[in-house]
C-alpha cells in the first residue's frame, strides 16, 4: 500500500565517504531460488536477498510443492523436487515481481499439474506474451484467465518434452531466461533462438552462469542461439553476491557529493552486468577502482554529460538520469525503448519527474535526454516504481525540498534503502537493516 506521507530527503552537508554492505543481488537471488528448487538434493543459498520481489518467487515456489525455509543469518534453504513441482493444483501470485511470474510460468509447465500464475495490477499490464507464446509452442497448455498475453493465466505441461523455439529478443530478457531455466528437466532439453536484437543480455549470460553453477551446461553455437540438453541439477551452497543495480545509487551518491563509496565483494569478477554503470560515471568525470572484489568511485567535483547506450544496464537508467541533472552538459541515453513496459513507463516517468523538478528532459523512442538546470523543490511521484523512489532521493542529497511520494515502494527489492541512505551522511561502514 502506499506509505500516507512523502519523505523528505535532508541534503548531505559534507561529501559522502563510507563502506556499504549491500544486500544480496535479486536477479541472481530469484535465479538460484529456480535451480535449486529443480535441482536434487538440498541447497542452501548464503546471503540472499529479503524483499519482496524474493518473497513472491519463495511463496511460488513453495505453492508449486518445492519447500524454502530460512537458514542462518540470509541464508535461505531448499529442497528440491529433481526438476518436477509436486503441486497438483496450485496458484502462484508474483505479485509485482517480473521475474517470478516469467520464471516460473516456465517452470509450472514442467509438472503434471494445473497452475494459475497471477499478480498485482501493474504486473497485469506487463507483457507475457513470449513466455505464453512459447509454452504453447512446446506443447504446454497455457488458458487465458484475463487480457491475452497478460497474467491471469492457467498453466498445465504434463511435462514438457522440449524442441525448438524462437524468442523475440526486443522485450525482455526474462522470457529466455525463464525458458533457459526451465530446460534441462525437459525430456530432450531445448534449443532457444533470439529473434532481434536481444536487450538486456547480461541478464541471460548472469542466468547461465547460475545454471552452471548448480551443474548445467549450456551450449552456445552462435550469439543468438543456446542449446540446452536433457541435464539434472544438483544441489550444493551456493554464495549470491551484493546488488549492483542497488550500488548504482551508493555509487552516484558518490560522484554526486564529491566523496567516496566502496562495495565489498562487487567488482570485475561480478556476474552482474550493471557493475558496468561505473563505467558511465567514470565518463561523467568520477575516479573508479576496481578488483576482482570490490569497487570504489570517488567524486571529483565536475560532472560532464555524455551519450550512453544502455541498453544492457537498463536498470540504472533512472539514477544515471538524476546524476546527469547535475552535469555540465546535455546527457542522451539510448537504447533502452524496452523499459516502457516495466514497472511503469520508465521513460516517460524520469522526464515528467525531472520537469516536476525543473530539470528540463525529453522523451526519445528508446531514451531520453536531460538537459542539466537549478533544482527546484518538488514531491516526486515514484509510479509504484522502487527504483523510482531510489533514483530520484539522490535530487535531495544536492537540494533542498525534494520528497518522495510511497516511500514504502523501495521493498519490492531494497527495504534496506532509506537507513543505507542516511547511515551514509557520517564516515564509516554502512550496513542496511
Amino acid at each position: 500500500m502506499p506509505s500516507a506521507e512523502p519523505l523528505p530527503i535532508t541534503p548531505f552537508d559534507a561529501p559522502v565517504d563510507a563502506t556499504v554492505v549491500l544486500p544480496g543481488s535479486k536477479s541472481i537471488t530469484n535465479r538460484a531460488l529456480v535451480c535449486a528448487a529443480l535441482a536434487s538434493g538440498e541447497s542452501t543459498l548464503l546471503g540472499a536477498l529479503r524483499a519482496d520481489d524474493v518473497l513472491a518467487m519463495r511463496e511460488g515456489l513453495t505453492a508449486l510443492g518445492v519447500p524454502v525455509t530460512e537458514g542462518s543469518a540470509d541464508d535461505l534453504v531448499v529442497s528440491g523436487c529433481h526438476g518436477r513441482p509436486p503441486a497438483s493444483l496450485a496458484l502462484v501470485d508474483a505479485r509485482l515481481s517480473g521475474t517470478t511470474s516469467r520464471f516460473l510460468l516456465a517452470v509450472a509447465a514442467l509438472g503434471a499439474g494445473t497452475v494459475r500464475v497471477d499478480g498485482g495490477l501493474p504486473l497485469r499490464a506487463r507483457p507475457m506474451g513470449p513466455s505464453i507464446d512459447a509454452l504453447r509452442a512446446l506443447g504446454a497448455t497455457v488458458i487465458d484467465a484475463g487480457a491475452p498475453g497478460h497474467l491471469p493465466v492457467d498453466v498445465s505441461g504434463g511435462p514438457l518434452a522440449g524442441g525448438r523455439i524462437d524468442v523475440p529478443g526486443d522485450a525482455s530478457s526474462q522470457f529466455i531466461s525463464g525458458l533457459l531455466l526451465a530446460a534441462p528437466a525437459m525430456r530432450t532439453g531445448l534449443t532457444i533462438r533470439a529473434v532481434g536484437t536481444l536487450v538486456s543480455r547480461p541478464y541471460v549470460d548472469m542466468t547461465v552462469a547460475v545454471m552452471a553453477a548448480f551443474g548445467v551446461i549450456v551450449g552456445r553455437p552462435d550469439e543468438a542461439t543456446w542449446v540446452v540438453a536433457p541435464q539434472a541439477y544438483t544441489g550444493r551452497s551456493y554464495a549470491i553476491e551484493p546488488d549492483a543495480s542497488a550500488a548504482s545509487y551508493a555509487f552516484a551518491l558518490a560522484a554526486l557529493t564529491g566523496g567516496r563509496v566502496t562495495v565489498e565483494g562487487l567488482g570485475t569478477d561480478s556476474l552482474q552486468g550493471d557493475v558496468a554503470f561505473v563505467e558511465l560515471l567514470a565518463r561523467m568525470g568520477a575516479d573508479v577502482h576496481q578488483t576482482a572484489t570490490r569497487t570504489t568511485v570517488a567524486g571529483t567535483g565536475r560532472l560532464r554529460g555524455i551519450d550512453a547506450d544502455m541498453g544492457d544496464i537498463s536498470d540504472t537508467a533512472q539514477t544515471l538520469a538524476v546524476v546527469a541533472a547535475f552535469a555540465d552538459g546535455p546527457t542522451r541515453v539510448s537504447g533502452i525503448g524496452f523499459i516502457r513496459g516495466k514497472e511503469t513507463d520508465r521513460i516517460g516517468a524520469v522526464v515528467t519527474e525531472l520537469r516536476r523538478a525543473g530539470v528540463e528532459a525529453t522523451e526519445e523512442p528508446d531514451g531520453f535526454v536531460v538537459h542539466p538546470g537549478p533544482v527546484r523543490p518538488a514531491t516526486i511521484e515514484t509510479y509504484d516504481d522502487h527504483r523510482m523512489a531510489m533514483a530520484f532521493s539522490l535530487l535531495g542529497v544536492r537540494v533542498p525540498g525534494i520528497r518522495i511520494a510511497d516511500p514504502a515502494c523501495v521493498a519490492k527489492t531494497f527495504p534496506g534503502y532509506w537507513a543505507m541512505l542516511d547511515g551514509m551522511r557520517g564516515p564509516g561502514r554502512v550496513a542496511p537493516s
